[in-house]
């Protein structure tokens, strides 16, 4: 029997929408009390189809597994301007009592060998529907604006060599991520130092 996809990826699509939603809610929160906000934008998708079934097949994941085995169908991104405030986030995140963190893993601490850095929850989510509660799983990555440009341009590399990034560019794809990390670094620190300035002239 042929999968009906647009009913399978419904609660997804249903809770990508409140979560983007509920995590703008907070930014916009923050700023109504003229505090940081740790939280700069959120982005969110449903996986597409044709992407699940590559995966299903890269993978080995059975159909009758593809709820459990794929953590990624609903997709959240969450963009901050400073390496510090991806733990705000991640804290946020966990103090919450409509998602329930059910794995996370710091590719900021412990980047991938292509130098990839962001931090990535895998969260129980409930949803609504007319034929009543649905729990699911969905993704949240939380990662700076500079994580998130080079991990755009790696990403874009990749479909266009289709997985087989020459070793030459790859090289220079991992330098280019140490060098984006060492400008976060330095962000922070700018920032550490312009806030113990301000606390000084407060006294």
């Amino acid at each position: 029997m042929k999968k009906d996809w647009d009913a399978f990826l419904t609660p997804y699509a249903v809770s990508v929408e409140e979560m983007k939603v509920k995590l703008r809610e907070l930014r916009k929160q923050y700023l109504q009390y003229e505090q940081e906000s740790p939280i700069e934008f959120v982005t969110g998708r449903v996986k597409p189809v044709s992407s699940i079934m590559e995966k299903m097949q890269r993978r080995h994941i059975d159909e009758e597994h593809l709820e459990i085995e794929m953590q990624d169908i609903a997709g959240l991104r969450v963009v901050v301007q400073f390496v510090e405030d991806i733990y705000e986030v991640v804290e946020l995140i966990r103090r919450r009592s409509d998602m329930t963190i059910v794995e996370e893993r710091d590719y900021v601490k412990y980047h991938k060998a292509s130098g990839y850095r962001s931090y990535h929850i895998v969260v129980e989510y409930m949803v609504e529907l007319v034929d009543g509660p649905k729990k699911i799983l969905a993704e949240i990555q939380v990662r700076t604006m500079s994580m998130n440009f080079w991990a755009t341009i790696e990403h874009s590399l990749n479909y266009k060599y289709q997985g087989q990034v020459p070793p030459d560019v790859a090289k220079r794809l991992e330098r280019s991520a140490e060098v984006t990390f060492e400008l976060d670094q330095e962000m922070s620190e700018i920032r550490s130092e312009i806030r113990e300035t301000d606390r000084w002239e407060q006294k």
